[in-house]
Parts: structure tokens; C-alpha cells; sequence
């Protein structure tokens, strides 16, 4: 099988090299020229993915018509963001037979739509009929370790996703299979919204109790967004839902938990994002989705008050306090 990632940052790295050692010729395009050069080189993402060393099956590439053309199945983790510009630009290049993944998790700001309705819009019906998403619980560093990590691929076909369950399984990374793509989809974006909450609560000294509410009013949240989309809620009692969730709102490798955290402590969100190297995707879907909750008319609390210390400058203890003092209500609602 030929296969071609798109985005060599730390996940899309450490898929490309576990594909590369099951035996796959595998193409990894990055954006940046010079870290092309330093992987042929040294045989390591330096920038992203820095001590673990990368597969020699593994090409490296700067032209991304070179990484789409003449694919069996052709990986996608750009960041969210950047999707649409990134795809639109590999569209001509793909074979109408290529298997297409989605790895990357957010929620496109200007439109507010996920990254299935965003390729839906940009792709070939053919290609659309054959995007699968992969989502869950999974740290690349600890992926790229080899340590047992569950994940899910989420297609509109049965058949779609177990094909890319058969790729990407291996002795330590165990792949299932769903049809909720929107659910898995929203599982994978809204968490890190919640990560920057829990984050934000670690930073100013809160303890487990506060945490374990977030995280447990966090998925309410994520589920009620979810349903208003259409999405399954049991979608979201799984890997792509709570699995994520618990993971990126616990893990000292959660960038979203890391930048709220310095939230929490006080420091402007400017310099936090200054001295980062990888993208915290929940900075711009708490953005997309406090809109996206407005637009539907669903309540979204921890999504209000994270946007509101994000973008209006909102005091993070003044933030918790307006959540404590909200109506009381049944659990439930």
C-alpha cells in the first residue's frame, strides 16, 4: 500500500511512522522546507516529534502534489484551521479511488462547520464517500512509545471504516469502528475546549473535585451540542468522547490543559501561544464553538466562560465563580 500523510506535526508524525513499520511505503508532507531536510538527514522530527527515531520506509516530502498523487490512502492531519487551504490545493492531485483519513480534530472558525462538512464542500463526490475520521485518547509521544492506546474510525460505510481499522491496528494501537462521524467528529474537537477549562482550574489551585466536575459537566455539554447536530450520545460515552476527554483534561501532555493552566496562573494568553511550538487546537474551537452553540440555541456554559477569558479578557477565578453561581437546576438540564 502507498500511503501519503498531510502535516508532519507531532500526530501526523507519529502516524506516518507507525504506518511506515508495519511495512507501508508511506510519504510524510510538512509545510516547513528546512524540516524536510533535517527528517532525510537525521531521521527525526526534530520540531515536533524530537527523540524518537522514524522509520526507513518513511519519505519526506515539501510538494504536497508529491504527497497526494497516485495514493492508496492518503492521511490528513493539518491543523483545523488550515484544512480548507491545504486541501484545496491537494484536491486535483487525489486518485478518485484513494482512501481518505481525517485525523485532524476542530471546528472551522469562519464557517463553524466540522472537518467532514468542510472536505464535503472542497472534495469530489467519490473521495466524500470515502473519508473516514479517526479520533480518541492519544498522546502521539506515548503512540510513538508504543504504548496500548484505543482509538476510533468513524465512516458513513461499514466497510470504509473497517478497511482503515485493517491499515492502522497494530499490537498497541487497537482501532474500532463507528458510523456517529459527527459524533466522533465533535468528541475530538469540543474536548479540548473543556481541556482549556480543567487546565484553567489546575492553574488556580483548584483540586480533583473541581476537575471531576468539569469533566463531567464538560461531556453534558459536549453531548448537547452534539445532538443538536444529529450526533448519537452514546457517542460520546466512548473514545472519541469521554476517552478524549478524561485524557486531555488529566494528561501533563494535553497542550489545551498546559495553556490553561498558565491561563489560570495569570499570564496573558499572547505569551502563552508565543512560546508554543505545536498549535492548541481548543484556543480557536472555543471560538467556533460558542458561535456554533449560539446558532443552535443550546446552553453551553463552560464553552461561554472559557470564550469570554479567551477573547474579552475575563478574570479566570471570576469566570469559575459566575459557573457556581448559575441557576440551580436539575442534573439532567
Amino acid at each position: 500500500m502507498n500511503i501519503g500523510v498531510i502535516g508532519a506535526g507531532s500526530w501526523g508524525t507519529t502516524l506516518a511512522n507507525l504506518l511506515a513499520k508495519k511495512g507501508y511505503s508511506v510519504t510524510l508532507w510538512a509545510y516547513e522546507e528546512d524540516l524536510v531536510a533535517r527528517m532525510r538527514e537525521g531521521g527525526e522530527n526534530d520540531l515536533y516529534l524530537p527523540g524518537i527515531k522514524l522509520s526507513a520506509n518513511l519519505a519526506f516530502t515539501h510538494d504536497l502534489p508529491e504527497a497526494a498523487t497516485a495514493k492508496d490512502l492518503l492521511l490528513l492531519v493539518p491543523p483545523s484551521q488550515l484544512m480548507r487551504r491545504v486541501m484545496k490545493q491537494a484536491s486535483p492531485h487525489i486518485a478518485p479511488q484513494t482512501l481518505l483519513v481525517s485525523a485532524s480534530k476542530g471546528i472551522e472558525t469562519e464557517t463553524l462547520l466540522p472537518m467532514s462538512s468542510v472536505l464535503a464542500e472542497i472534495l469530489p463526490r467519490e473521495l466524500v464517500q470515502n473519508l473516514t475520521f479517526l479520533s480518541g485518547p492519544s498522546f502521539a509521544r506515548e503512540v510513538a512509545g508504543e504504548m496500548p492506546t484505543a482509538v476510533v474510525a468513524a465512516a458513513s460505510e461499514p466497510s470504509v471504516a473497517q478497511r482503515v481499522q485493517d491499515v492502522f491496528s497494530t499490537d498497541y494501537f487497537r482501532v474500532y469502528t463507528n458510523e456517529d462521524i459527527i459524533g466522533v467528529e465533535l468528541g475530538g474537537a469540543l474536548k479540548n475546549v473543556m481541556a482549556l477549562a480543567a487546565g484553567v482550574s489546575d492553574g488556580l489551585g483548584f483540586g480533583y473535585n473541581t476537575r471531576a466536575a468539569l469533566i463531567t459537566r464538560g461531556l453534558a455539554e459536549m453531548t448537547r451540542i452534539g445532538m443538536a447536530l444529529g450526533a448519537n450520545p452514546a457517542t460520546f460515552a466512548g473514545l472519541a468522547g469521554m476517552g478524549d476527554l478524561v485524557l486531555t483534561c488529566t494528561g501533563d501532555l494535553s497542550r489545551n490543559r498546559t495553556v490553561g493552566i498558565e491561563l489560570g496562573r495569570g499570564r496573558p494568553l499572547k505569551d502563552i501561544l508565543e512560546g508554543m511550538k505545536m498549535v492548541a487546537e481548543g484556543v480557536q474551537t472555543t471560538e467556533s464553538t460558542y458561535h456554533l452553540a449560539k446558532k443552535l440555541g443550546v446552553e453551553a456554559p463552560i464553552t461561554e466562560q472559557m470564550y469570554k477569558i479567551l477573547y474579552e479578557n475575563k478574570g479566570a477565578l471570576r469566570a469559575v465563580n459566575d459557573l457556581m453561581l448559575r441557576e440551580l437546576k436539575p442534573e439532567g438540564k
